[in-house]
């Protein structure tokens, strides 16, 4: 039986923490033996692990006096390598940017993997420099493999990074289709609304990464107009006071209704007509996967490999902007979309499977 070790932050909401838990179900079924070290033992999602999955903590002192931290994060360190180096036949670092999480995945395992969940060039506004930067401050060229979510990530890595391209992976998260289509059912406050279109936002509520206000701005010309709709916010953030204030003083709080963090989204992609995407950069959203399984159509910003995937076939590809958004939700709202594609996850869960099982 293969020793599998993977290090996040924690298990609370979101899209990676979704993708990292579903992962770790379906391999916990597959014959293998598997540890999660999370530098915070919380989150909304620690309950619905696998109780196979063995759950260590390392947590970074963060005390003020530096000398009294480095000496404590020193003790820490040496505890965990002798407890844990390369015990294990691959690890993983499942948080990118974590310094932590990737030092345990290095000392784990010889078969070290770094797992990217963003474009990072789009992430630092095209600035090459401080990708390279960032790379090499999490120590990059230590890991023996470096998985990206979407092709986008990988190119943009490379043109970095020459000399790493054989040992980078575009591998997407697997998807557990048949719970979400289960939980899709289960019954919530809100009905499908025949007389309205009903767009659904579900993410973090971070203004630098998802860009609401281009949404909002958007649902205020929209309103301007007297188009009639609703949309449906899923998640909490930093800026979701921001956000809610926003609204209000646009006079939007009858079309734009939130309800904050949900354990279970997916009744509400049942009720809505369309999912929409306004973010400046993204990996490969996980709401992407679950628009395809639950039939919904997608309005995007030009995010990951949104181009290829989405543009004609499950939805509207727009440019970053509150006009083009604006101008796409018209569109739905008078024309609708009808999907060209049939989505096969048990195809889309074989292909992850096998590029993972390889590098096993």
């Amino acid at each position: 039986m293969k020793k599998l070790f993977f290090a996040a932050h924690s298990l609370d909401i979101g899209g990676i923490e979704t993708a990292l838990v579903t992962l770790l179900n379906e391999l916990s079924k597959q014959n293998y033996e598997i540890t999660l070290a999370l530098e915070k033992k919380q989150g909304i999602f620690l309950n619905e692990l696998n109780p196979n999955i063995k759950i260590i903590e390392y947590t970074p002192c963060e005390i003020k006096f530096i000398l009294v931290r480095k000496l404590i994060n020193l003790f820490k360190r040496f505890k965990f390598i002798f407890a844990y180096k390369n015990k294990f036949d691959f690890s993983a670092s499942f948080a990118t940017y974590s310094l932590a999480s990737g030092f345990m995945a290095r000392t784990a395992s010889h078969n070290s993997a770094l797992w990217v969940h963003a474009d990072y060039l789009s992430l630092f506004h095209g600035d090459s420099n401080k990708l390279k930067q960032f790379f090499i401050h999490i120590n990059e060229q230590k890991y023996r493999h470096i998985l990206f979510v979407s092709h986008e990530a990988e190119e943009n890595f490379i043109k970095e990074f020459p000399y790493e391209k054989g040992k980078t992976i575009v591998c997407n998260n697997l998807i557990n289709y048949q719970k979400i289509k289960e939980k899709a059912e289960e019954k919530i406050e809100y009905q499908k609304d025949t007389r309205l279109i009903t767009f659904l936002n579900v993410g973090r509520h971070d203004e630098r990464q998802k860009k609401l206000t281009r949404l909002i701005d958007a649902c205020q010309k929209l309103k301007q107009e007297n188009e009639k709709f609703r949309v449906f916010m899923i998640g909490e953030g930093k800026d979701t006071r921001f956000y809610k204030e926003l609204v209000k003083d646009k006079g939007l709080t009858d079309e734009i209704i939130f309800l904050g963090k949900k354990k279970n989204p997916y009744p509400y992609f049942k009720i809505s007509d369309c999912s929409v995407i306004t973010s400046d950069y993204e990996g490969y959203p996980v709401v992407f996967i679950e628009s395809f399984i639950l039939g919904l159509p997608i309005i995007t910003t030009e995010v990951s490999d949104s181009k290829q995937e989405i543009d004609g076939k499950f939805g509207y590809v727009t440019q970053k902007t509150t006009e083009d958004i604006y101008i796409a939700m018209k569109k739905f709202l008078k024309e609708g979309y009808i999907i060209k594609e049939k989505f096969h996850p048990e195809e889309f869960n074989e292909k992850i499977m096998k590029k993972l099982e390889t590098i096993f």
